[in-house]
């Protein structure tokens, strides 16, 4: 519960008002953003790939991971959620421009798109608790943020 505060009224006390910190609205369009496609940045895919590295496992920080296209650019792969991955940067030039099977490496983890709800998780660092419930609430069956 947040409270909001107003103006002053004839009597001279403040307005307030209480909300709840989630609120429902309804859309003229129903529907019609279940299916939008979060932002892809490095920040929002290292924290869905748990800042590891997709190919050797190591965990590190933003600052030493890069973004790794399983199906390299030059060779058809698109800069897509469903094609990069974490890696870090000793992996990456191990793979080069080849697919992980060319260099001799397997992916931990399938990279996947994720929901609405999870992109807000990945792209915000400041969801209250039971904002936090209600959006774990509608993550995908792929979600690693689900456990």
């Amino acid at each position: 519960m947040i409270t909001l505060y107003g103006g002053y009224g004839r009597d001279g006390k403040r307005s307030r008002l209480d909300v709840h910190t989630i609120l429902a609205v309804r859309s003229i369009h129903p529907g019609a953003h279940d299916d939008a496609v979060p932002c892809l940045a490095n920040r929002g895919l290292f924290r869905r790939d748990s800042h590891t590295c997709m190919y050797c496992g190591e965990k590190m920080s933003g600052r030493w991971l890069t973004r790794d296209h399983v199906r390299p650019i030059s060779r058809g792969g698109g800069d897509r959620w469903e094609n990069v991955v974490a890696s870090c940067q000793a992996c990456n030039q191990k793979k080069d421009n080849k697919l992980p099977e060319e260099a001799g490496m397997k992916l931990l983890a399938l990279p996947y798109v994720p929901n609405s709800a999870e992109g807000l998780i990945l792209a915000n660092r400041n969801i209250l608790a039971d904002q936090m419930d209600y959006l774990r609430g509608r993550l995908g069956k792929d979600s690693r943020l689900a456990a």
